[in-house]
């Protein structure tokens, strides 16, 4: 009786709500590409700061580690008292600080992984320290970077799930929902959606990162 009046899934409940599905994804998917962005904006100039200064290292690994270890649910309660209750910022600030510690290790073992004869090869060339990192090393470090930013939006997809604790109106809305309710759709659909959500910013990152290695490839071969 319990399988028969609460199925898995029940299609009329996606049709009698599909506006508040697809509002909680586009909502999901925003905090997403946000934090994602912000972060990468953030981790890039830091990564290369700490590779260049490797003295700067252990600490910055070391905070963005400390960051990375807080409890989803404390750090969006410790945030929202200083940049206010139910806020973007309030959702975005923690989010961010997850992505750092994937971002800066990526960029730079993507950094680290180039190899000393194509450097000294660019020196050679008379690249100056700024031309060979936009030329040289940023561009062999592609693959580890894009590796990092796909981890770092699969993990995201997941953490952004809990914003609904702070008043974002994103997929966990559905989750909850189903919990208070016993109803099993809501919570089936929001489970589904954010594994799909998380499989195309996956594969974008997959798509993007075989365009641009093919064309920093073809660039730098000689004509």
């Amino acid at each position: 009786m319990i399988a028969v009046s609460n199925p898995l899934l029940q299609w009329s409940y996606v049709t009698q709500n599909i506006g508040t599905i697809l509002s909680a994804l586009a909502r999901q998917a925003e905090l997403t590409v946000i934090a994602v962005v912000l972060g990468f904006a953030i981790s890039l100039p830091l990564g290369v700061l700490v590779w260049r200064y490797a003295k700067a290292r252990p600490a910055v690994l070391g905070f963005a580690g400390v960051l990375y270890t807080i409890p989803s649910l404390a750090l969006f309660a410790l945030v929202q008292p200083i940049v206010g209750y139910f806020s973007t910022t309030a959702a975005e600030i923690p989010l961010v600080s997850y992505t750092l510690l994937i971002l800066v290790r990526n960029i730079l073992a993507g950094l680290d992984g180039v190899p000393d004869d194509v450097r000294e090869a660019a020196r050679a060339m008379g690249y100056a320290p700024l031309a060979q990192l936009l030329r040289v090393d940023l561009p062999l470090a592609l693959p580890s970077i894009f590796a990092g930013l796909r981890v770092a939006t699969v993990t995201v997809v997941g953490l952004v799930t809990i914003t609904t604790f702070i008043g974002q109106n994103v997929l966990g809305q559905l989750i909850t929902q189903g919990f208070e309710q016993t109803y099993n759709s809501p919570i089936v659909v929001a489970l589904v959606l954010s594994i799909a959500l998380a499989s195309v910013g996956d594969l974008l990152f997959v798509g993007l990162e075989r365009v641009t290695v093919r064309w920093g490839r073809s660039s730098r071969s000689p004509a």
